[in-house]
């Protein structure tokens, strides 16, 4: 059983990693156009990539809670627990803005498909800037349309296990005036954070209310998010 688990998630990332550089040569031929176009566009690969998981790896995913997507570009808050939701979210929600290190860009093709996509960019060396870099491109990108994501824990974090919530996410959505989305879903259950073997099953994906961030303090909107989050977390991973 081991033995064809590991075949198909083989053969799942041959086809990622094939895919992934077409669609990097393709993303860098579209570069003139809106950014909001563009991403659509972009997010084919996701669509592809989605089904092609479906299809090799026998995984798929379901959405709890799509009737709390506000109908404005708003902050996703989301747990971080695998590479499956920077895919997925793609497919999931209106076209997104990542929060990206600079130093992916260095990355030949690769990079340069990821810059297509106007991500918001950081250097994570400087803490301080990032924080304040965020905050602006944030502004900027809810302004063309876009709706951010951001990992409040700040890096992946397995199964059962718990981060520090930071703040940027908050912060962005408090001074953007926009509204925060808390986001849980089980995904490193299914696709870890190391190791290459997709485990067979249905992810789930839970969207909770919409947190409405005006006249509340940062750490205060981190915190309904986070008990939110957390609360969800241990319904899916029980």
């Amino acid at each position: 059983m081991k033995l064809v688990q590991s075949f198909r998630s083989l053969l799942f990332l041959f086809g990622q990693v094939v895919s992934a550089g077409l669609y990097s040569l393709f993303a860098v031929a579209i570069w003139p156009l809106p950014p909001v176009q563009r991403a659509r566009l972009i997010s084919g690969w996701a669509h592809f990539i989605i089904c092609w998981l479906r299809l090799t790896c026998n995984l798929g995913y379901r959405v709890e809670g799509l009737e709390n997507l506000p109908q404005k570009p708003s902050v996703i808050l989301s747990k971080h627990q695998s590479a499956w939701e920077t895919i997925a979210f793609q497919v999931i929600f209106p076209p997104l803005a990542f929060i990206l290190k600079r130093e992916l860009f260095y990355i030949p093709l690769f990079g340069w498909g990821l810059a297509a996509t106007s991500p918001i960019v950081i250097n994570r060396e400087r803490a301080r800037a990032a924080l304040v870099s965020v905050t602006k491109q944030g502004k900027a990108r809810l302004k063309e349309g876009r709706w951010i994501v951001i990992y409040p824990e700040g890096t992946r974090i397995a199964p059962g296990e718990q981060g520090e919530y930071k703040s940027g996410g908050a912060l962005l959505a408090s001074q953007a005036k926009a509204l925060a989305v808390p986001v849980a879903h089980n995904a490193g259950s299914f696709w870890p954070k190391s190791g290459f073997l997709r485990k067979p099953g249905t992810i789930t994906v839970a969207i909770g209310p919409a947190i409405n961030t005006e006249g509340k303090k940062v750490r205060d909107i981190t915190k309904e998010a986070e008990q939110w989050i957390q609360q969800t977390m241990a319904r899916l991973e029980s």
